[in-house]
Parts: structure tokens; sequence; C-alpha cells
């Protein structure tokens, strides 16, 4: 920039009352300009990249990873960086013809004419990460390979492609650099939703003990105390086996263990419209992932509920997937169109025997919503409504309310033993 700056200003005065001392600064800088860009123009790399991502990130938190890095052309490459290029963030013609920004009718005639400002929302709500160059410069002779460092922070959640790894070719003046592209296989980066810390709560209800609950043994297992032995019988699980009686009376023995039972707790998630602020149901989407890390995974099972087109349950927990499934799953659910509470409901009621209580995240509070806690209530399931919202909590609200954009705080203040709405 500052060699630019010397040219033109060189070049301005040296108009009309041309000066020697000008006039050989203005030709020295422009033969410096000329020559960095004419060598930056005709600097070539043939690099492949193999991008050593971790399972998954987290939306908001640095990431940082490797990249292994390979010259595979016949040149030796000096002064060498890396950056890490994100997805295209441009929507749709639909999507930018049928999303309006928050807030879009406050603005005058001619934003709500030109919709500018609804581009940049998009493009900054579709933007997967922020990446840095890597830190350190490194040359490659032909054939070597090395390992670079890299940083990104995503600033969203949901699954990202990658692979767009560029390599940064400065000139040896360091006017001008050149960014060129290379070869790597195209992967995706799973982005966790946000998650907050959690007080140490207790849910209300209790784990229920039902004898020969198949589905439920075939979920938890038979972890009990000591009852007796009894014969082999197929399908009875090898690690049962009692292998001192089988040996003192010939025939296979097995362990007969109590049956036990452990809570299980429903997480719903409202996925319909409510408040007109997008970053309530980004809020809603980290309560709903803060609980699912806070709750004791080894001691209960969790099932996450929710409408996407049609109703979906996933269970996690003892003897079931991993929590992280959940996680991944939240990191892909979008906000519905329209709004289907009553198939929400009647999913969470299809469910009621199974589950000790319930935890509903609610996407602002009105009489629809109020309705529906109402019908969970009318069904004898314990609900604890978490309603996340802008302001001050409504009148008439049923539950707890969780202010947006004091998500942290809120949940802190939750009490240690949460009560069901009544």
């Amino acid at each position: 920039m500052g060699a630019l700056l010397v040219v033109s200003l060189g070049s301005f005065l040296s108009v009309g009352q041309p000066k020697d001392p000008i006039f050989q600064i203005f030709c020295f800088s422009l033969g410096l300009v000329a020559l960095s860009l004419t060598w930056t123009l005709f600097r070539r790399a043939k690099l492949s990249a193999a991008l050593g991502l971790p399972r998954h990130a987290t939306a908001g938190e640095p990431l940082r990873y490797a990249v292994r890095l390979e010259n595979v052309g016949k040149h030796k490459l000096s002064g060498l960086r890396l950056t890490q290029t994100p997805p295209d963030p441009r929507p749709s013609f639909e999507e930018f013809a049928g999303t309006p920004e928050p807030g879009e009718e406050e603005r005058n005639v001619f934003d709500r004419t030109m919709v500018f400002y609804r581009w940049q929302w998009l493009t900054a709500r579709k933007g997967g990460f922020t990446a840095r160059e890597s830190r350190e410069t490194f040359s490659l002779a032909p054939g070597e390979s090395r390992r670079v460092s890299m940083e990104l922070t995503p600033s969203r959640r949901g699954v990202i492609p990658m692979g767009d790894v560029r390599a940064l070719l400065p000139d040896p003046l360091g006017f001008f650099q050149k960014c060129s592209r290379t070869k790597s296989t195209p992967t995706r980066l799973v982005v966790l939703p946000k998650r907050h810390r959690l007080p140490q709560l207790t849910m209300p209800g209790s784990a229920a003990f039902r004898i020969g609950g198949e589905e439920t043994s075939n979920a938890i297992g038979s972890a009990g105390e000591f009852v007796g032995l009894r014969e082999y019988r197929p399908g009875d699980p090898l690690r049962q086996i009692h292998w001192k009686s089988w040996a003192h009376t010939g025939r296979p023995m097995v362990k007969e263990l109590e049956d036990t039972f452990y809570p299980r707790y429903a997480l719903v998630l409202d996925t319909f419209p409510g408040s007109p602020d997008s970053a309530v149901f980004e809020d809603m989407i980290s309560v709903a992932a803060s609980f699912i890390v806070g709750l004791d995974r080894n001691e209960s099972l969790l099932d996450l509920m929710f409408i996407a087109g049609e109703a979906h349950t996933v269970t996690a927990g003892r003897g079931m997937e991993r929590m992280e499934k959940l996680l991944e799953v939240l990191a892909g659910v979008e906000l519905e169109h329209g709004s289907r509470l009553d198939l929400l409901a009647q999913t969470v009621i299809r469910h009621r025997e199974k589950m000790t209580s319930c935890l509903l995240v609610l996407n602002g509070w009105d009489d629809t919503r109020a309705e529906f806690v109402k019908s969970l209530l009318k069904a004898a399931i314990p609900c604890v409504p978490l309603v996340v919202g802008n302001g001050a909590a409504p009148p008439g609200l049923i539950g707890h309310w969780l202010e947006c954009g004091e998500i942290a705080r809120d949940l802190l203040r939750l009490p240690t033993r949460l009560s069901a709405a009544s």
C-alpha cells in the first residue's frame, strides 16, 4: 500500500513542473511495483493437501487442526503460507426472496426496496467460519511434505463443507501475493451447538420398575443385585454365564440378576416459528444442547423429540447411542414453516408410559404454546417448560423464562430441584 501511495503521489507531483528527485522516486517506486506484480503473476504452485480435522467442533470456539501439505510440482517453493477458504455464503434466489431480515419492516422505503441489508444478513448467517492464515512461513522442495498447523472459528452450527485450502505465494519484496488452490479431498466438519454450564439439577419424577419390560431391558440390561442361578436359555448374554457352576454341574448355568430401570427423560424441542428474532431459535438449540451434556448420561436415558417434516425421536444414554449423537442431530435442526404443535403433543403423549419427566424448550410464549403445555399436563406428564424469548417474561407464563442473549446467566439461576408445572 505504501509503494502504491508513493507511485500515486509521484505521478501527481510530476505533472506540470517535473523535478528530478520526485521523478526519480516515481520511476523507482513504479519499477518496484511493476517488478513485484510481474513476479507474482508468474508464480506457480502444485500442491496436495490433506486435512486432519477432528470429528466435531463447537460453534464460536477456536478449532486447531493440521494440514499435511506436499509439493507435487518440479520447482522449490519459498515463503509459503496456507489459508482455509469458507464455503460460498451467497443465498439462493428462493432463499433471498422468501427470507426477510428480522425487523426489516422498520427500515426506510429505500432499504426495503433495495434489500441490500437482507443480503448482508443472509450472507453473514450462512458464513461457515473465519479462518486465520498459518502463522509460520515455510519452504517446500519438490516431493517434500510438511505438517502445517491451522486454526479456524466456526460461526454457526451445522455441517460445513471443507477442503478449499489455498497457498499464499508472496513476491520477494512482499508487495503482492498470489492465492493458489491446492489439490485436496473435499470433506466436512460437524459443528455442534454452543453449550452453557448448568447447575447441579435434579429432574422431577423417579425411575419406574416394570416387570418383564422387554424394550427397557433390551435398552438398559440387567445390572441389579445377584438373585440366583438358573440353566442357560438361548439368547442369554455370555457375560452372565457362571463358569464355576457349569464346571461343577456339567450344564451351562447363568447368573440371574435383578432387573434395574433408570430414569428416562424426554427433551422436547419446539421447532415452530414463535419469536420473530432468529437468534431466539439458536439460543433454544444451545439450551437443549446444554441439558444433553448436563444430565447424568450414565444413569439415565434421554429422548430428543422434535418435528422436522415429521415427528422424530432420538434416544441416547445408558446402553443406547452416545450423547454426541443427539448433539449431531441438534446441529442440523432447522426452524419449520407453519405450526404443528398438535403433532408434537401427540408424539410426547404416545411415549408417556416410558418417560419419567419431560423438559420442554419453547420458542416464545403465546396462546398456542400455553394450550400445548396444558394438553401435556392433562395427560399426567410431569413437564418442566423452559421458554426462550426477548425481554421480560410475559404474563401468564408457565415454567421458566430464559432471556435471549442472557442464556448462560438464566440457566445458572434455575432452581437446583426442578419442579413440574401444574
